[in-house]
């Protein structure tokens, strides 16, 4: 049985957001990330579940955490919400995004906890958060 969750690192000034889908051989598929801005997080949601509806949210419980899931309960009262733990996210991100942008040059030789990527991971965060419901 597949199972999607829509993930969603809150946070004061962006959030991170991923689409997961638990297919049926336990794989979890990357459907879409996205990092927006915190005021534009229902359009972002909106863009998400027009790829595929999720049978939950899963929302950090960090920064913003209970503003967002009250947000969400007003937009869509009748969908799942589960606050899940965001400890240890931020690092689990990091090694996240390098298997998605391999390291290339100079990078490869340094582990890649000493490194810090160059872009914002808070969609790779929301992805961890999803890992954790799915697994």
């Amino acid at each position: 049985m597949t199972k999607t969750v829509l993930a969603i690192d809150p946070g004061s000034k962006k959030c991170g957001l991923a689409l997961v889908r638990r297919e049926s051989n336990n794989e979890l598929t990357l459907l879409w990330r996205k990092i927006a801005p915190s005021e534009d997080l229902i359009e972002a949601i909106d863009e998400a579940i027009q790829i595929e509806q999720a049978s939950v949210f899963v929302v950090g419980s960090g920064t913003q955490g209970k503003q967002t899931v009250q947000r969400l309960r007003t937009k869509w009262p009748a969908t799942a919400i589960l606050s899940v733990d965001e400890k240890d996210t931020t690092l689990q991100a990091r090694e996240r995004y390098w298997e998605f942008n391999p390291r290339r040059g100079w990078r490869r030789l340094l582990p890649s906890t000493l490194q810090v990527p160059p872009v914002p991971i808070d969609d790779f965060a929301a992805f961890i958060l999803a890992e954790r419901v799915l697994l």
